[in-house]
């Protein structure tokens, strides 16, 4: 499985690789987002456990994963690998370009779907990937743009 995210926002790479690095603070600026916890922290990042709304319309989905996150600020990207939850095994990074006034950022995850005899893969691939990972990943693309939009503006 495979989804990729892209979006284009109105502000400095610096300041939109910050926003994608500090995930603590994303339930501050994102409201599906219900946590985010350090549960290790090393100057390269850490293990963190995150929990996420994916709506579906008036009704929500609550989600759950932790990664071993690691923060690459000469590449501006972020990459997580999930360690537990039912992901586990997903690869995920965050790449951030610069486009002079504007910044790219696209996030890519790939995975092999989770461990269910003869079914996994074919979840992965018709529902975890499209409804649930591309539903939160492209809400909070659009939810770090307005923070980082409305703050630089």
């Amino acid at each position: 499985m495979r989804t990729v995210d892209f979006l284009q926002m109105k502000a400095p790479a610096e300041e939109v690789f910050r926003a994608a690095s500090e995930v603590e603070r994303w339930p501050e600026w994102l409201a599906h987002y219900r946590w985010v916890t350090m549960r290790e922290r090393s100057a390269e990042g850490g293990i963190v456990e995150m929990a996420a709304w994916r709506p579906f319309g008036i009704a929500r989905y609550p989600t759950w994963w932790v990664s071993r996150m690691e923060i690459d600020p000469a590449r501006l990207e972020v990459r997580y690998r999930h360690i537990e939850g039912i992901t586990r095994g997903m690869n995920v990074v965050w790449q951030v370009v610069s486009q002079g006034r504007e910044t790219a950022v696209t996030i890519v995850h790939e995975w092999q779907g989770p461990r269910w005899p003869f079914v996994g893969g074919v979840a992965a691939n018709l529902v975890i990937g499209p409804v649930f990972i591309h539903g939160i990943a492209s809400r909070t693309l659009a939810g770090i743009a307005r923070f980082v939009e409305r703050n630089h503006g």
